[in-house]
């Protein structure tokens, strides 16, 4: 690993017993967000700022045949059980997801999109503070296109890990994006936002634990405030950084087009149409749509419909 002012770095272990079925693959192969991984070699490699923004670290991955994740975590002696939870919480094991199947028992669809894709989990932003960041550098241009400079970034002001034979950079802490005055590729309205993230990270605005407090609906308002977030990028936030795991994008058009597909309601489904679909879905109303999206395009092209119910 390089970061300024760090000293000798070490390499600890943990050990995740996942509560019901989890895929490692499933996640390192999600291509979420900055995340563009299209094979998988045995290893997930992450590298990310810890909450609270004290330290980087790096993380392996390996799940064994028992299901069991192995982490091996390189940086400067950090918290192991701090990085094990946000491991947790971007992998969503913090849940147990046999509740998850009872879903899929109680509805059809689901459960043929769970068999389709066994064990995934939705993953997650590393913390609040990179996804509003993320949104903040990917809002009106590709995801494909702003990837390089992220990685950029991290490389230039953030930390680059060895992980596995592979170097993988974190993305800069708040105290140093806050010294970045211009770099390639963001023009100066958008360094100009992403001085706004990390102001409100250092005040404490961006922190998991405040918005899980605040609830889902809460927190999407509150994270509004921030120059560059909108009503789009904060349920973003909430929903896929948070570690809220029941809560619906109703008005989001690809669910609503693929529900419409899946229950054969010839054509989109409606918001309320939606709601009413997922009630079933509780408390994982947010799995559920992340497996709808994620997962359609694995099933017949038929798939199932609401007749099967």
């Amino acid at each position: 690993m390089t970061e300024p002012g760090e000293g000798p770095v070490s390499a600890q272990s943990f050990v995740i017993t996942p509560r019901g079925p989890f895929s490692l693959a499933e996640s390192a192969t999600f291509g979420f967000a900055q995340r563009d991984e299209r094979s998988f070699d045995g290893v997930m490699r992450l590298a990310f700022g810890l909450d609270g923004y004290g330290q980087h670290v790096g993380v392996e991955l390996r799940q064994d045949d028992g299901g069991a994740v192995h982490g091996v975590v390189h940086g400067d002696r950090p918290d192991l059980a701090a990085v094990q939870r946000q491991v947790e919480r971007a992998l969503s094991l913090d849940f147990d997801g046999r509740e998850f199947l009872a879903v899929g028992e109680r509805d059809p669809v689901i459960g043929a999109l769970q068999a389709a894709a066994p064990g995934l989990r939705p993953p997650l932003f590393y913390s609040p503070y990179e996804a509003a960041a993320w949104s903040v550098l990917s809002a009106r241009r590709s995801a494909g296109q702003m990837r390089p400079v992220r990685d950029r970034l991290g490389q230039a002001h953030g930390a680059v890990f060895d992980l596995a034979g592979q170097q993988l950079a974190a993305f800069p802490a708040p105290a140093a994006l806050l010294g970045v005055e211009s770099f390639p590729g963001l023009p100066p309205d958008k360094i100009d936002r992403l001085h706004g993230v990390a102001r409100a990270a250092l005040d404490g605005r961006l922190d998991p634990s405040r918005l899980q407090e605040l609830g889902p609906e809460r927190a999407a308002a509150d994270l509004q405030a921030i120059k560059g977030i909108g009503p789009f990028y904060s349920e973003l936030i909430v929903i896929r950084a948070t570690g809220f795991a029941d809560v619906l994008p109703a008005s989001e058009p690809r669910a609503l087009d693929l529900a419409g597909r899946l229950y054969g309601l010839g054509g989109p489904a409606t918001p309320a149409q939606l709601r009413e679909l997922a009630e079933p879905w509780r408390p994982f109303r947010t799995w559920a749509a992340v497996l709808i999206r994620a997962v359609t395009a694995r099933l017949p092209a038929a798939g199932p419909t609401a007749a099967a119910r």
